[in-house]
């Protein structure tokens, strides 16, 4: 019997939405029959899950999520100047965690010598070196290029950080991406790709939020938290708070919405450090929705998610950019319709009036007209939803994406000149 492929899959993210994917990717790999290994941080959020596969947590790296962290508008003058001091001092101790990391990383895969090496992110310029070295050294390598440009924030030295990521995806023998029109768009930035190299796998569902056990009174606690009535309906959305998801647009919108039906808007995520929290509360204020709005600024408790979404009528999703939203596959795992903006690679995921509606980004008032139809017809709220949660068992199902990529990986030269696979 031949050997099975030895595939190490990188993501040294402790917590969030990149190694929630990765851990469904692995288990799904390890199902079509190679050897996985995945490579993450100490503070592996998903250890108490079922593994069908080896994890290795040798990156010693802190939690993604602080929930002590006290938003911005809290704090004094005084505790702001402190707090820009130490969070200065923070990041420059983590850059050397990082550093460290990588350097335990490349001297494991030199050791161990897998068959390939998958990547996700390039999120510091740094790991272009190693990339570029691991390559010399004979690994093969690809990568699941969730975002290849920062939608938050422009680096000073952008033109530098474009060479090197050229740099970077030229050693990769195969590059998958979540939606078409972030493959052509990474391909008109990055022409010296090898477009044979690039491919595109949908983003997989959630199905594995399914299998955590949720507490029976979570329903009712989060109703009381939130101060909803029974029957009251709810419009939600869920995710990291980012000023590319179009928050402020949402708010504006459900302004509109509550002018013709009653609900309330649930906004369920953690801040990152690119949002202002009291801006987003004063926007609230200003435009009389502070009984109708909640925000829940908590990293959610995964046990708690389905519960939320079972509050829901509807998902709204009012990106101003993106490329692929896993919490849009959350949605649909839970049988709730979507509204989406037209952006990225949103309307391949999303069918405009069977799954949910698509709409123009930065257009509150269509955001509104596409609410309150749901809003007030629960009979096609429930018949999107279905049709939504369908999708997510077919076309989005981690067995098929992982047939396509295991394709993939036989057909790289390096691998099938090989022949490991059993």
């Amino acid at each position: 019997m031949e050997d099975k492929l030895q595939i190490v899959v990188v993501e040294l993210a402790n917590s969030g939405g990149l190694i929630h994917f990765d851990y469904q990717l692995c288990t799904a790999l390890a199902n079509e029959g190679m050897a996985v290994t995945l490579i993450t941080g100490t503070e592996y959020e998903l250890a108490d899950l079922p593994h069908n596969f080896t994890v290795h947590k040798i990156a010693r790296l802190w939690k993604n999520i602080d929930p002590r962290r006290k938003p911005a508008d809290l704090l004094n003058i005084w505790q702001r100047g402190l707090t820009k001091i130490f969070l200065t001092l923070r990041r420059a101790f983590r850059a050397v965690l990082i550093l460290s990391a990588w350097i335990r990383l490349t001297l494991y895969l030199t050791r161990t010598k897998p068959d390939l090496v998958q990547f996700s992110e390039i999120e510091h310029d740094f790991e272009v070196v190693f990339i570029i070295y691991l390559r010399h050294r004979g690994l093969t390598l690809s990568q699941v290029c969730h975002e290849f440009e920062s939608r938050e924030s422009q680096s000073r030295f952008s033109n530098l950080l474009f060479r090197l990521e050229g740099r970077a995806y030229s050693q990769f023998s195969a590059i998958f991406f979540l939606a078409q029109e972030t493959r052509l768009k990474f391909l008109s930035r990055f022409p010296a790709t090898h477009e044979e190299n690039t491919y595109v796998i949908p983003h997989g569902n959630s199905s594995w939020l399914l299998s955590i056990p949720s507490r029976p009174e979570s329903l009712d606690l989060l109703r009381e938290k939130y101060g909803l009535q029974e029957g009251e309906q709810v419009v939600l959305f869920f995710g990291l708070l980012v000023p590319s998801k179009g928050l402020d647009d949402l708010i504006e919108a459900f302004a509109l919405v509550r002018q013709s039906c009653i609900a309330k808007l649930v906004i369920a995520g953690y801040p990152t450090k690119y949002i202002d929290i009291g801006e987003l509360k004063t926007k609230i204020t200003l435009l009389g929705l502070t009984d109708s709005v909640i925000l829940d600024t908590r990293y959610i408790p995964l046990e708690e998610i389905g519960a939320i979404m079972k509050l829901a009528k509807v998902v709204v999703y009012p990106y101003r950019s993106s490329t692929q939203s896993g919490a849009l596959q959350v949605a649909y795992t839970f049988g709730r319709p979507v509204i989406v903006t037209n952006v990225g690679g949103l309307p391949e995921a999303v069918e405009d009036g069977k799954s949910g509606f698509l709409v123009p980004a930065q257009s509150p008032l269509e955001l509104a007209d596409k609410i309150t139809i749901l809003i007030n017809n629960p009979e096609l709220a429930t018949q999107m939803g279905n049709y939504a949660q369908q999708l997510s068992y077919t076309r989005f199902s981690w067995r098929s994406i992982a047939k396509q990529v295991s394709l993939v990986y036989d057909n790289i030269p390096t691998l099938k000149s090989s022949n490991i696979r059993d």
